[in-house]
């Protein structure tokens, strides 16, 4: 084992400190997409640059339908494979998340970067990804019925004004990739920034009441698998997601089915929250694809489900000697 190697071994145990730290929260901070395994760089940075492509998606989701302001959420990703020489690879990427919740609108910005290197028959991907988290809360939207048991009109832990504040955010994960299957684990909010809020248009916190909130730490898991069926052109793809904080935990299981490499049908279960069914297609370089969840918790008397749609596009890149500067479109599972 050659000492670069040695090198970035010694950095794994490091991307897993942050579970051991990890502090009790509850609050939704990351998109909480049932089409995840479209769009593996948004929950993992090591999942940047995979293949000899520019990869863009992007993704709208409308969660709890019949509700008053329930989670919006908008996301979209684009990374790309670059060339280190003959025998090195990295990745860089883009990030971008935009959420409203409430009376809550966060926007986290974050680039990628990632390096590549072939060990046990795979390829293994450490990724990393410094961002810029902003949070705003309309304060002067919140209403107080008179009566409320548990709140007084004049509350000082309510803004009564429109507030807003920003931190720096770092997330960082490991990936391997092998001919049949990825496995992968993150980190997301590794610093868990705390966010100071001030009054918008204030030039400082200490112009107005200050007020705090904290972006929790997420861990991720993920799983994937691509099946052939012998004899058929049908091929599947089972995936996994496990998240936490470490107070709470999420499981999501998925099994799609795709037909001549074209279209594709699945299935979805997250463990007492909701089932889903999904459909996506994928035309030369193009990828489409659409999921609605049904809740199987109490939310279901309030609301008709979820709606949820991914879009994409990708660029095959010629690292050959000849027209190296020559791009062209390939179709992927």
């Amino acid at each position: 084992m050659n000492q670069l190697l040695r090198h970035i071994l010694r950095m794994l145990p490091a991307a897993l400190l942050c579970a051991v730290f990890a502090l009790p929260a509850a609050a939704q901070n990351d998109v909480q997409m049932t089409q995840y395994w479209a769009v593996p760089a948004f929950y993992n940075p090591a999942a940047s640059g995979q293949g000899d492509f520019i990869r863009i998606r992007g993704g709208a989701r409308l969660q709890w339908i019949g509700i008053e302001n329930a989670p919006k959420s908008f996301l979209g990703t684009a990374d790309m494979a670059v060339k280190l020489g003959k025998k090195h690879r990295m990745g860089v990427g883009v990030s971008v998340n935009q959420e409203s919740l409430g009376l809550f609108q966060n926007l986290l910005i974050g680039a990628q970067a990632s390096y590549k290197f072939k060990f046990l028959k795979g390829t293994w991907s450490i990724g990393i990804q410094p961002g810029y988290y902003n949070t705003k809360f309309k304060g002067s939207e919140v209403y107080i019925p008179e009566g409320d048991d548990y709140h007084q009109p004049t509350d000082e832990a309510i803004p009564t004004t429109d507030v807003t504040g920003n931190a720096f955010d770092i997330s960082a994960g490991i990936m391997y990739s092998h001919k049949y299957f990825n496995v992968g684990i993150s980190c997301l909010h590794i610093t868990q920034p705390t966010v100071e809020f001030s009054a918008e248009g204030a030039e400082s916190a200490s112009e107005s009441a200050t007020y705090v909130t904290t972006v929790p730490r997420q861990m991720y898991f993920t799983a994937d698998g691509n099946i052939p069926i012998k004899n058929s052109l049908i091929s599947l793809q089972p995936s996994l997601m496990v998240r936490t904080d470490f107070s709470n935990f999420s499981t999501e299981v998925t099994m799609r089915a795709t037909f001549k490499k074209f279209i594709s049908f699945g299935l979805g279960y997250r463990y007492k929250d909701a089932v889903s069914a999904m459909i996506a297609a994928e035309f030369k370089n193009f990828f489409l694809g659409y999921s609605y969840d049904y809740p199987t918790s109490a939310i279901s008397k309030a609301s008709s489900g979820s709606h949820e749609i991914v879009a994409g596009y990708i660029i095959k890149l010629n690292y050959g000697e000849k027209n190296k500067n020559k791009h062209r479109s390939i179709r992927i599972m």
